[in-house]
């Protein structure tokens, strides 16, 4: 009688926190589609009543758990569609085990801090209802990739994250900086989440069904073993590194995290500070059964991670603004944590994420405010700007310094050479591609204009 009580409770938990954010997506929305949105305080109090709804599930499911002495728990919604074909079906299945019950504790706790902070930063800003769409559509989608049971759960969360922060980028429409990096952030997002769904097609053929369980075994994370062959786990694992990669912004997809600072602040600290920008690392979080199924991809998640860091680190040396700055910082930890994940060190990267997700929300949050701050300290402390007649920094670098230097300001160059070596190829060969194809139309209908002989 008390399992099955328990049991009640972790079902009633597990959809209060699926569907918290779907319900504050739900009523923003309806209320834009009818022409009657919301006021700010209506918005704002139920923006706070549904994360607190939310993080009050993920905390009961936790306490549930601990008082049972189960170590996870698996909701089934059902097959919503079943080909004949048995590779081919789609199951929401939701996981609450160690990994994502943090995970989502975490992301409710960081949405509501920025919910109430954007409600006064925003105010009385013509955006205001708009931000609170992308910002709820971003939650839903970070709650279903954190407590997704499938590949094709966690794809849904993962568009659904994609999507609203492309979408904050580019928040300032009127301006052509924004729309332009945001159009970015889209289209290295649309490279990633091709491998992504290419990972969970190959998924399906391995194992039969997207179903993480029969990837993983039943045993619970982080004891679990993958169950694929080594060949099998290197193809997979490749893509799922791509597309954790371009999630992350790791090398060589870096380039479009500076980028994404033109959003408002709020944005910039929820997404590319805290929950956005670690998305990647919990997909190899996830999967990490998988790497240690194969050396090669222990080794290729680990170099990934250090070529990272060496790069994040040169460039955030030399940003000339506080964003920037903090997003490359942000991106030398997201590196470490990756580096963490391929050496196994599972928990450590865990508590990392979750560390370094709260601490840089804070330091996002002040950006705006840190130099008025930084000049009130030195006037507090009595310090003075150094006059003109003071000593000047010395410029004598050897030739090595300045190319380091110089790659650091340009930021690697990745932007333009993945501009120059594979975007703008491709481009030529689809016009080379739209010719032709113009070309055999007008021939076609110079054929059939041709009036028939008597």
């Amino acid at each position: 009688m008390v399992q099955c009580g328990a049991i009640m409770i972790m079902i009633i938990c597990g959809m209060l926190i699926v569907a918290s954010p779907a319900v504050l997506l739900v009523t923003i929305g309806l209320s834009l589609l009818a022409g009657h949105p919301m006021s700010e305080r209506g918005v704002a109090r139920l923006t706070q009543m549904m994360v607190s709804a939310g993080t009050l599930g993920a905390v009961c499911m936790l306490a549930t758990l601990l008082a049972t002495g189960q170590v996870r728990f698996t909701l089934e919604l059902g097959r919503w569609f079943d080909l004949p074909i048995e590779h081919f079906h789609f199951t929401i299945k939701f996981l609450f085990d160690r990994l994502s019950i943090p995970f989502v504790i975490l992301s409710l706790s960081l949405c509501g801090i920025i919910g109430a902070f954007a409600s006064r930063y925003l105010h009385r800003d013509e955006g205001y209802s708009r931000f609170f769409l992308l910002y709820s559509v971003f939650m839903l989608g970070m709650v279903v990739s954190a407590v997704a049971g499938t590949i094709e759960t966690l794809f849904l969360g993962w568009e659904l994250v994609g999507l609203s922060s492309a979408l904050l980028v580019a928040f300032f429409q009127t301006r052509l900086n924004p729309v332009t990096n945001g159009l970015r952030v889209w289209s290295i997002y649309r490279f990633a989440d091709g491998a992504f769904l290419l990972a969970a097609l190959v998924l399906h053929h391995l194992t039969g069904g997207g179903d993480l369980e029969l990837m993983m075994g039943t045993a619970p994370w982080p004891d679990s073993v993958c169950q694929i062959s080594s060949e099998h786990a290197l193809l997979v694992g490749i893509l799922l590194i791509v597309a954790a990669a371009g999630k992350s912004a790791l090398v060589p997809f870096s380039g479009w995290l500076p980028r994404a600072m033109e959003g408002p602040t709020p944005s910039s600290a929820i997404f590319y500070g805290a929950l956005s920008v670690h998305l990647g690392a919990y997909l190899l979080l996830r999967v990490g059964p998988m790497l240690e199924k194969s050396f090669v991809l222990q080794m290729l998640v680990v170099s990934l991670g250090v070529a990272t860091a060496i790069f994040a680190a040169m460039a955030a040396s030399v940003q000339t603004d506080v964003k920037s700055s903090l997003s490359l910082a942000s991106l030398l930890q997201v590196s470490i944590i990756v580096v963490e994940i391929g050496l196994g060190l599972r928990y450590l990267a865990l508590i990392h994420i979750i560390g370094h997700a709260s601490m840089r929300t804070l330091q996002l949050l002040r950006a705006p405010s840190l130099l008025r701050d930084h000049r009130a300290v030195q006037n507090n402390l009595g310090f003075s700007q150094p006059d003109s007649q003071g000593s000047q920094p010395t410029t004598d670098l050897t030739s090595f310094q300045l190319r380091c230097y110089r790659f650091a300001m340009e930021r690697g160059n990745f932007d333009t050479t993945i501009d120059e070596r594979v975007t703008q190829p491709f481009l030529r060969l689809f016009r080379k591609f739209d010719t032709w194809e113009r070309r055999w139309i007008a021939f076609l209908s110079v054929s059939n204009d041709k009036p028939e002989k008597p």
